[in-house]
């Protein structure tokens, strides 16, 4: 059996590019990208979509080392990269939500080291964040993920020109991130203030009265009972953020 050159380089670009995409989206995607999972598993995981994906993916006939095949190869990682992006930017909500309330109910000097990405984030925060998780895990996100990727190479096959408005669309989905965060927040918050409100008022007709051994206490069991009582608000806000980021990536490949 004799393979010629333009052989070898029509299946190695064929495995390639989409492996680029695929690895550099596992890289920055939540679930699959978080710290506590290995490299190991990761580069295998990627690999296995790659091989599964790679006989229905339609690549160009360029050579992957040439100019060309160098620019294609930077579009498919920073590609991969910028859908990642964006699902971290929805698992981002639920970070801005818990330090506002955090910041709230005086509770922002505690932190806790965040396993996803590594970082120190306000143990509100990280209570979100463990409840984001195991949503999206039981609406079977990680399966969604995959989808999405396998997706994107039906809406841009690989080579295939920018849409022209792909970073703007990225940077009004930030905008989202920062509205959908606050709405979250937004019970506690308004509960809080009011809670500091009337300290204000305690204090100002009754100034001998300490009102940091006595505020402090009641503020933060204030805002624990806020928190439990606003859960139930907290999954739907949660959910419509999922769906729509879900919805949002297929209209950021349409040319």
């Amino acid at each position: 059996m004799e393979i010629s050159v333009n052989e070898m380089v029509r299946l190695l670009s064929s495995l390639m590019w989409p492996l680029l995409r695929i690895g550099s989206f596992v890289l920055a995607t939540p679930i699959f990208g978080a710290k506590s999972v290995q490299v190991r598993s990761r580069i295998i995981l990627a690999l296995a979509i790659a091989w599964i994906l790679a006989p229905i993916i339609e690549v160009p006939e360029v050579n992957p080392l040439s100019a060309a095949g160098l620019l294609i190869s930077l579009q498919q990682i920073a590609l991969g990269l910028g859908m990642g992006f964006i699902f971290q930017m929805a698992f981002a909500t639920v970070i801005i939500a818990g330090q506002s309330i955090a910041m709230a109910m005086g509770l922002g000097f505690a932190s806790a080291i965040d396993p996803q990405n590594g970082v120190q984030v306000p143990v509100v925060s990280q209570f979100y964040l463990i409840l984001a998780t195991l949503v999206f895990l039981a609406i079977d996100g990680h399966l969604l993920l995959i989808q999405t990727i396998h997706h994107s190479f039906e809406l841009l096959p690989v080579g295939a020109p920018w849409p022209r408005e792909l970073a703007w669309k990225i940077v009004l989905w930030g905008s989202y991130m920062f509205a959908s965060g606050l709405m979250i927040a937004l019970p506690a918050l308004a509960s809080l203030l009011l809670v500091n409100l009337a300290f204000g008022v305690i204090t100002r007709s009754a100034p001998q009265l300490n009102i940091f051994a006595v505020g402090f206490p009641i503020t933060l069991l204030t805002g624990f009972a806020l928190i439990l009582l606003s859960l139930p608000s907290f999954l739907p806000q949660l959910s419509a953020a999922f769906e729509s980021v879900f919805k949002l990536v297929p209209t950021l490949l349409v040319p």
